[in-house]
């Protein structure tokens, strides 16, 4: 490999690496404002949460967006909550299993920006 397409290489792992959101602390709230969203676009928040843990969640966009929050198994995507179009929604969701959850924000034709707060709180 010469030195240009190793360093163009390098440079597409930091980017990527810091696109990262740091770990959801327990009792710590993540407060995200105007996350931009192209047409058709979709983004996520992913939270690692323990059987039992509790995720606060909030949402508002400008736009109506599709809303879900789903985890891998295997191949598949298994969404316990889904929301149809809306611009926002507030719950708690309770992990039943020890996973990675990810909250996922998909815009529709006109675009949006959404304001969403995430907070986790350990099993009783």
């Amino acid at each position: 490999m010469t030195a240009r397409p190793r360093s163009a290489a390098l440079a597409l792992v930091a980017a990527a690496a810091g696109c990262a959101q740091p770990p959801l602390t327990l009792d710590t709230p993540r407060a995200v404002s105007a996350m931009p969203l192209t047409p058709y676009e979709s983004r996520e928040d992913c939270v690692r949460l323990a059987a039992g843990d509790r995720l606060e969640y909030r949402f508002e966009a400008s736009e109506p967006v599709l809303f879900e929050i789903r985890y891998r198994e295997g191949f598949a995507n298994i969404a316990p909550i889904t929301r149809e179009p809306s611009r926002g929604d507030a719950g708690v969701f309770v992990a039943a299993l020890p996973r990675d959850y990810c909250l996922v924000w998909e815009a529709g034709a006109a675009g949006a920006l959404v304001d969403y707060r995430l907070r986790r709180r350990a099993a009783p």
